[in-house]
């Protein structure tokens, strides 16, 4: 069959009614569209009592057209990966309801009462169990699928199942090419132009960056959700979900994590430079790192000693020689997604928050040269502290 459209919301409604069991069968349901418009269509359907969402896949880039195909093979990806972490992690992601091949398009749980963890970042927000809710997801998510615990079989064919070229090329150009080039798709701030230029030159920095784009191109060492930025996890006081994770690929392990650290540290250098946030929400911002960061690799550990197949791989030293190189892989990608999203084509709500442009600059400098410090010195640091030390400077 044929890709279509959804042609109207009478038949975006007949498909959430029919494949989600929230709606009585008298509910009157509306429909509303809340997609950013980029890449897919994402309604809300509702009624008075209950709503779901509905995401629908489009063969390209929705705001560029057909000029720029995108394979809709992402939208299994994304329903797969969300029953997999539903098994894994139940608390942190929502309910997947339904996902239909011919359509493109899932029903899933809407999360609507949740705040993206980036506006609340912004809102100098407090969410108690965040870092204990992120290391338990990402832990469990990339342990259960990684060598440690599945046999030879199972993992190749994990790999098979998540391959996911369209995504990862993108991923592969703006994370590991673009920023390190005077490439036409950066976007850089005047006040960082000799910066960026200086950091073109940087052939020992490029270097760093071609060894960790290696990884992220040949090491299939978990399913990884791809994306893991603060826009992708919603929160309230209480609960804490995982969306989106169409980016989803056998990767590098400390992929995500260092994705993630990265949105801290770029909402750290935004909030630096805004009028009236205090120094004790930032300092915060360190320890949830810091936080995290223990969470998740202490629950790692524990998951290698108690449930890897491999008894080689139990060993205590083993054990402390692989979260060490961990951790150096976490920095050096947190350090590519701080510099993509100061000088590249994908930046970040807070540089828009901050209202004076010449205070924008100043973040976003001070980001840059923290993503390349990252980079350089990921091997060194050597713990979670060390890095939160540079911070300092």
């Amino acid at each position: 069959m044929s890709f279509q459209k959804f042609a109207d919301n009478a038949e975006l409604i007949t498909f959430a009614r029919q494949h989600s069991p929230v709606f009585v069968p008298a509910a009157v349901l509306t429909v509303e569209e809340i997609s950013d418009g980029n890449i897919n269509y994402v309604y809300r359907i509702k009624s008075d009592q209950a709503s779901v969402i509905v995401k629908q896949a489009l063969p390209f880039i929705r705001i560029i057209g057909e000029g720029w195909p995108l394979s809709q093979d992402r939208i299994r990806i994304e329903a797969q990966s969300l029953q997999r972490a539903a098994e894994l992690c139940p608390a942190q992601v929502p309910q997947l309801y339904y996902y239909d091949a011919s359509r493109c398009a899932l029903v899933m749980e809407d999360i609507g009462d949740h705040q993206s963890l980036r506006e609340a970042l912004l809102a100098e927000r407090v969410v108690p169990q965040l870092a204990v809710h992120l290391a338990h997801f990402m832990a469990r998510t990339l342990f259960y699928s990684s060598d440690f615990y599945l046999d030879s079989h199972q993992k190749k064919a994990l790999v098979k199942d998540f391959i996911n070229p369209d995504l990862c090329k993108s991923t592969e150009e703006v994370f590991f090419v673009d920023p390190y080039y005077d490439h036409e798709r950066n976007n850089i701030h005047p006040a960082l132009q000799a910066a960026a230029a200086e950091m073109w030159q940087h052939t020992a920095l490029k270097c760093e960056v071609a060894q960790l784009k290696m990884q992220f191109l040949c090491q299939a060492q978990a399913l990884l959700h791809g994306d893991l930025h603060t826009g992708s996890i919603f929160v309230t006081e209480q609960s804490s979900q995982v969306i989106d994770p169409e980016f989803g690929f056998v990767g590098p392990i400390g992929f995500d994590p260092g994705v993630l650290i990265a949105n801290y540290l770029l909402s750290y250098c935004a909030l630096g430079q805004m009028a009236g946030v205090s120094d004790h929400y930032r300092q915060s911002l360190r320890q949830s790192i810091a936080d995290l960061w223990n969470g998740f690799t202490a629950q790692f550990d524990q998951l290698m000693a108690s449930d890897t197949q491999d008894a080689s791989f139990k060993q205590a030293s083993y054990r402390q020689y692989y979260l060490q190189q961990l951790l150096a892989d976490t920095l050096g990608f947190a350090g590519t997604e701080v510099i993509r999203r100061t000088i590249g084509i994908a930046q970040v709500a807070e540089w828009q928050a901050i209202d004076n442009d010449a205070a924008v600059g100043v973040a976003k400098g001070q980001a840059l040269a923290l993503g390349q410090q990252l980079i350089l010195q990921r091997r060194t640091l050597g713990t979670i502290e060390a890095m939160l030390g540079l911070l300092d400077n």
